[in-house]
């Protein structure tokens, strides 16, 4: 451990943060790129109801995102403000929880989700053309699929939680390697004609189940000589360090929960104007994650360097890592806004060749790009919060950015201006949610007698 301890306190804030975020970044991006893969290859049949069909599954499968999140960000921030202030023992009970944890919340998920799907995807938009791709996809991708998705991006967070953000993020990039290998041969080669969508999805769930193989064997494998455990030896975790877990995890599993919510309200009131805009916006909600990822993996690398040096009381460093990771997130936001602004018709003849579709799709990225940037400061702010144990912080920043600015805006403006007002929602949401944002952090600094900044 002594080369994570000086990767922790002494290496350079640049360096520090490109080891940890760049594995991640990369990772986030494969996966991105496998996410994408199954409409790529379900888009070159030109048919929209298949493409729309997994793009309503799509908020179901983020519900696998939201539980891991408890425990992989509740569980993983709390592992390294532990190993930061010397309580190695009790960060190795509190990974064995989580682990146990997750996986017993992913087999309820699976059985829920099983027994409520066709009302659910009938609740989330889906007509009679549509209904039923969206349940190919959603027995392969997320009821025999979200077991090995829950367990794989917890076991990913322990790992990342001591330094060892390559492995964590070797095996999520493995996964989408696998995954755009395999999409066209079953979609295309070993399943007839017409059966596309299940092809999709059992590529998809045959890649997760070896990502998970791939963590577990790794896992074990780090368990030798590093804290963290499958098992408990001894005691259970102090109910200071549960309630730590739940009181980070829950509020950032909110912040995925909401976010969620808002791609729901989006999905219907797109339904609501036809299949195809709810196939454009399906496409322009999976592309539009490209900024969105890369700022996720530069916050994963930033939170265990936060956490880390908020238990050592190392505020230079914190903040010094902070302010970086924040304007290299700025400035990949800025270059996306051109970039889709610039190319989005391109990007949406590359998924689909229905006219129709393609030309509301340019419509409505060059309306959504415009939030690239507003989006990663409010998710950097998010991600400080949990870094530092402020789970009420990081719930009121969920809240506010979706329930109070976010969901209204969409049908306000949805009323007032149709489909455009639903794609402008969250540049306008994004601006107010960041200004707040702030504010809030500027009252966190004060209660802890920093000095002010930014």
């Amino acid at each position: 451990m002594n080369d994570k301890k000086f990767l922790f306190e002494e290496d350079t804030v640049w360096h520090a943060l490109a080891v940890m975020a760049l594995p991640a970044i990369a990772s986030q991006l494969i996966t991105l790129v496998y996410n994408i893969a199954d409409t790529w290859f379900v888009g070159r049949t030109n048919n929209p109801y298949m493409v729309a069909g997994c793009s309503l599954v799509l908020p179901v499968y983020m519900i696998t995102i939201v539980i891991s999140n408890i425990f992989g960000t509740g569980g993983g921030t709390l592992i390294a403000r532990l190993i930061g202030s010397g309580q190695d023992e009790e960060a190795s009970r509190v990974s064995a929880a989580c682990i146990r944890m997750s996986l017993s919340w992913a087999a309820v998920f699976s059985v829920l989700c099983l027994i409520t799907m066709t009302p659910m995807l009938r609740f989330l938009g889906a007509s009679d053309n549509v209904l039923g791709y969206a349940k190919q996809y959603m027995i392969f991708v997320v009821i025999i699929g979200g077991i090995p998705v829950i367990l794989s991006s917890t076991l990913s967070s322990m790992l990342r939680s001591i330094g060892l953000s390559s492995k964590a993020s070797f095996g999520l990039s493995m996964g989408g390697v696998l995954n755009i290998a395999l999409d066209p041969l079953f979609m295309f080669v070993i399943l007839p004609d017409g059966q596309q969508v299940m092809g999709a999805a059992l590529a998809t769930m045959l890649s997760n189940v070896a990502v998970l193989v791939y963590f577990i064997f790794v896992y074990k494998q780090a368990s030798k000589d590093t804290i963290l455990r499958a098992y408990f030896r001894g005691e259970k975790p102090a109910k200071k360090s549960m309630s730590s877990i739940f009181g980070v995890g829950i509020p950032a599993a909110t912040g995925i929960f909401l976010f969620d919510l808002c791609n729901i309200v989006i999905n219907r009131l797109a339904s609501s104007y036809g299949d195809k805009q709810l196939a454009a916006i399906g496409i322009v909600l999976k592309v539009e994650r490209l900024p969105l990822n890369i700022g996720v993996g530069i916050c994963m690398g930033m939170v265990p360097l936060l956490a880390y040096s908020y238990s050592a009381k190392n505020r230079q460093r914190m903040d010094s890592i902070f302010r970086f990771a924040r304007g290299v997130g700025v400035i990949i936001g800025l270059f996306c806004v051109g970039l889709y602004y610039v190319c989005a018709p391109l990007i949406m003849q590359s998924f689909i060749g229905d006219a129709d579709t393609v030309l509301y799709g340019t419509q409505f990225l060059r309306a959504r790009c415009f939030a690239t940037p507003l989006m990663f400061l409010c998710f950097s702010m998010v991600h400080f919060t949990q870094a530092i144990g402020r789970g009420k912080e990081s719930f009121w920043l969920a809240v506010i950015r979706q329930i109070v600015f976010n969901i209204p805006l969409l049908f306000l403006l949805s009323t007032l201006f149709g489909m455009s007002g639903v794609v402008w929602t969250q540049a306008i949401a994004d601006l107010f949610t960041a200004i707040v944002s702030y504010i809030i952090y500027a009252r966190i600094r004060r209660q802890e007698g920093w000095p002010a900044g930014i």
